[in-house]
């Protein structure tokens, strides 16, 4: 399993918050373009970066951060918050995003979504944000009446890349991932599903890899020194 660590970006800092609350943000960096070395050098072999002022706003809000994290990694970068339409979509590319995250849009502007998954083959992930089962959108202030399994769904018939899958009400909580509605979701779908929310511990990794989940996303787990990234990707092997 490709274990991708987490960069939340808040006010120009690397930021987690728990549950998705913005008031509830611990800052871990002032500076998140100088993680991106430590991660490499644990073994990171992709970068997931969050635009959470944008996820807030409905419009990208570090564009320069984010052109400068891609510029300094030599491993590819996902990017995700704000990307709500077509031309926010290629200035996410032309970042040097290596693959975009859309969540709202695909629940809000699903035509556009299916237009990226088309245009840019292998680089779209739509994100599956839930909430009791249903898709939260908006910075997850909103719920709306779609579940997650059947974005899920659709989001495969678009031909998405894969599916970022999180329960907002485990993420930054510690007390572990979704696994049964992750892998539902993996099994239902027939694409990769990306864990996220919740991982706490190294058993939570090994768990995930042997529920046959290709990849997860971990953040305050690490940054709240619960293991490194180092550790997490050898207990993933």
């Amino acid at each position: 399993m490709l274990v991708i660590p987490a960069i939340d970006l808040l006010e120009g800092k690397a930021v987690r918050l728990s549950k998705g609350i913005r008031e509830q943000a611990t800052v871990y960096s002032d500076n998140p373009v100088q993680l991106i070395a430590g991660f490499i050098a644990q073994g990171a072999e992709r970068i997931h970066v969050v635009d959470l002022d944008g996820a807030f706003a409905g419009a990208r809000q570090h564009s320069a951060i984010v052109s400068e994290i891609c510029s300094q990694s030599s491993v590819p970068v996902q990017v995700g918050g704000g990307i709500r339409d077509h031309a926010a979509l290629e200035r996410c590319f032309a970042d040097g995003a290596s693959f975009a995250v859309l969540g709202t849009a695909a629940i809000k502007s699903p035509e556009f979504v299916q237009r990226a998954c088309r245009e840019h083959p292998g680089q779209v992930i739509v994100a599956v944000d839930a909430k009791a089962g249903m898709v939260a959108v908006e910075g997850w202030v909103e719920t709306s009446s779609v579940s997650a399994m059947e974005l899920g769904k659709r989001a495969a018939d678009w031909g998405a890349y894969a599916l970022l899958y999180t329960d907002v009400a485990r993420d930054g909580t510690h007390q572990g991932p979704d696994l049964s509605h992750t892998r539902e979701l993996a099994k239902a779908c027939h694409i990769p599903v990306i864990a996220s929310g919740g991982i706490g511990s190294l058993d939570d990794i090994r768990a995930l890899t042997q529920a046959g989940i290709e990849m997860a996303v971990c953040g305050r787990a690490i940054y709240d020194q619960h293991f490194t990234l180092a550790e997490a990707i050898e207990a993933a092997r």
